[in-house]
């Protein structure tokens, strides 16, 4: 009797064992996809930002607000902009403009 239990008890952590290792293989499968992201951010110095950009930047409707740092932003294949972030005293924002200086929604 004392050996039948003994397996059971056997058979059981073994059975654990392999569930365990199951859920993990689950969890990094979801980990990787989690991770996967289409919007790529790429930080870009304020002087190496289009010509078109920086005299955007400075037309009436900006020339108030201080640029503080810009990223190029890749959404898709067909989407691409510059953000930059700008302050204007105890306000903060950010304008996203193309390249060739406009506004994009």
């Amino acid at each position: 009797m004392k050996k039948l239990i003994l397996s059971a008890t056997l058979a059981f952590a073994g059975f654990a064992a392999v569930q365990a290792s199951e859920v993990k293989q689950i969890n990094n499968k979801i980990e990787i996809i989690s991770v996967q992201d289409s919007v790529v951010k790429t930080p870009v110095k304020l002087e190496e930002l289009p010509e078109a950009v920086k005299t955007t930047l400075k037309n009436d409707a900006y020339k108030a607000w201080t640029p503080t740092g810009a990223f190029h932003v890749k959404e898709s294949a067909t989407k691409e902009y510059y953000l930059i972030d700008v302050k204007k005293e105890q306000e903060a924002g950010s304008i996203k403009l193309d390249k060739e200086g406009k506004p994009v929604e």
